[in-house]
């Protein structure tokens, strides 16, 4: 969606939108294997109509995505109305492995002959950040890479990240809502937070609340409302595992609702957008909630994202499910850690603790939808990122294995992981499970 906007905001700026004859998008890679499946085909047609992230209500992109397919036209935004078929000016090129970022995107303005008169290329590089070709090749000062070397306190490292702690008698969360404090003031920052997690419970509540069929074909039938059910016909039961179905019900309301396209936080990513919120839920959002644990929780977990986004990446197309899913727990962990008022090296080692018990996951979603295993797999990671918050707690000082040192290993895994273990669907439980 941000790609078709972009787009259209790079053609205004070129002087040719006005110009268009008609469009045409090209997906490659993973984003044409996984395409339809995770609903790539659906947000540019969105993106190009004008419609935006945080605002999309999900009856009216559907809607409007209906529209566009009935009538074979497009009205992109702030520009012409043009010819378009999506299944025809969508193309669908997995047969094309791009070089720069598995997620590549090509988009056109054609003239009355067919001809292209602008295009550029674009990448999808996992959390909903996009990036030009120029700018994967050389990022400037300007990218959100680099943003923290205009921070007080930059770090780009758990081991930078431990000493300023100690230097400043601080925790993580406070470090980083100081560098927040650089780019605006912090009651800014604090409602942004809140914003965050009220879309994070908006989705649980629908999540909890819808049952039915998820689309895409599988004919895999939502979970959550009637689990939730059961949960509230037995709220004092002393049964010890039903930590677990909590959890478990949180995560999977919210992957349901992302299978469904409804409306998620990226947290890392919308594959694993169930994790961060199931936990703050269960741990945070109580009857005596204090909304300052919430963002202690966002503002932590956000800090240990940012060393993965910097030092790996967080995209399944480059690092499989431990980029998506594992690094989700790694935050989570974290979060919670931090909440539990865990020192700055026990908040380092719950994160750690996360990721080392996710390395090797593989993105191997079948038929292309986030559905199978991924609903199931934000449920574990959920239940995963509580107990190494637990670990970490209970760990003797000087541990073996250092954050750094495991994302480097992630970093790792994922080249060395086979590209169809990738977000292709050409692996793994795609290819064993049979479609039914």
């Amino acid at each position: 969606m941000r790609i078709g906007l972009r787009f259209l905001k790079d053609a205004r700026q070129a002087s040719v939108l006005n110009q268009a004859a008609a469009v045409n998008v090209s997906l490659h890679g993973s984003l044409a294997l996984t395409g339809v499946g995770h609903g790539t085909d659906k947000a540019v047609i969105l993106g190009l109509l004008g419609f935006e992230p945080e605002t999309a209500h999900p009856d009216e992109a559907d809607a409007a995505v209906a529209r566009v397919k009935t009538d074979r036209r497009i009205s992109l935004a702030n520009g012409p109305v043009v010819p378009f078929d999506p299944a025809k000016d969508i193309e669908l090129r997995g047969d094309v492995v791009p070089e720069l970022h598995p997620n590549e995107m090509i988009l056109r303005i054609l003239d009355n002959d067919g001809g292209s008169i602008f295009e550029q290329v674009y990448y999808s590089v996992g959390g909903g950040f996009i990036a030009t070709r120029k700018q994967l090749e050389k990022p400037s000062d300007n990218d959100m890479i680099a943003r923290p070397r205009r921070s007080p306190y930059p770090f780009s490292s758990a081991k930078e990240l431990l000493e300023i702690c100690r230097d400043q008698n601080a925790n993580v969360h406070d470090i980083i809502l100081k560098n927040e404090d650089a780019l605006r003031p912090r009651a800014d920052t604090e409602s942004r937070l809140d914003q965050i997690w009220s879309a994070m419970r908006d989705c649980i509540e629908r999540g909890l609340h819808t049952s039915g069929e998820l689309p895409g074909g599988l004919s895999v039938q939502r979970r959550a409302q009637s689990l939730y059910s059961k949960l509230q016909e037995t709220p004092l039961a002393n049964e010890r595992e039903q930590l677990f179905d909590w959890l478990n019900v949180y995560a999977m309301a919210v992957n349901e609702e992302n299978a469904a396209g409804g409306r998620v936080v990226t947290a890392p990513t919308n594959g694993a957008a169930g994790i961060i919120p199931a936990v703050i839920k269960h741990y945070c959002d109580t009857d005596d909630m204090r909304i300052d644990h919430i963002r202690i929780f966002l503002a932590a977990a956000a800090g240990i994202g940012m060393l993965y986004k910097q030092r790996a990446s967080i995209s399944g197309a480059e690092m499989g499910c431990q980029g998506e899913v594992g690094v989700a727990c790694s935050m989570a962990a974290a979060g919670l850690a931090s909440v539990w008022g865990a020192t700055p090296s026990q908040v380092e080692r719950a994160a750690e603790i996360g990721m080392e018990h996710n390395l090797g996951l593989t993105c191997d979603p079948v038929k292309g939808l986030v559905q199978i295993p991924c609903i199931e797999r934000n449920a574990i990671g959920a239940v995963k990122a509580v107990n190494a918050a637990r670990l970490a707690m209970r760990s003797a000082e000087n541990p073996k294995v250092s954050l750094d040192q495991v994302i480097e290993t992630m970093r790792q895994t994922g080249l060395d992981m086979s590209r169809k273990y990738k977000e292709t669907s050409e692996g793994g439980l795609a290819v064993n499970v049979v479609e039914c």
